[in-house]
């Protein structure tokens, strides 16, 4: 399936998002998630399903001051 992670177009095998977090490395990562502009908290992860072209924002958290 061809979808947008953060602005490059990826290739996936999964159907999830929590799936796309482990295919592309994140695995058990702290990060904030979005499907077409819409937040997904971790605990929706394993049941939201992704969409071909779906918009996929995964922001980790910055650390500094």
């Amino acid at each position: 399936m061809k979808i947008l992670v953060n602005e490059e177009a990826r290739e996936v095998s999964t159907t999830t998002l929590a799936g796309l977090l482990d295919e592309l490395g994140y695995g058990d990562a702290r990060v904030a998630t979005a499907v077409d502009g819409d937040f997904v908290p971790a605990s929706r992860r394993g049941a939201h399903m992704l969409a071909e072209g779906a918009r996929i924002e995964i922001l980790a958290p910055m650390q500094g001051g």
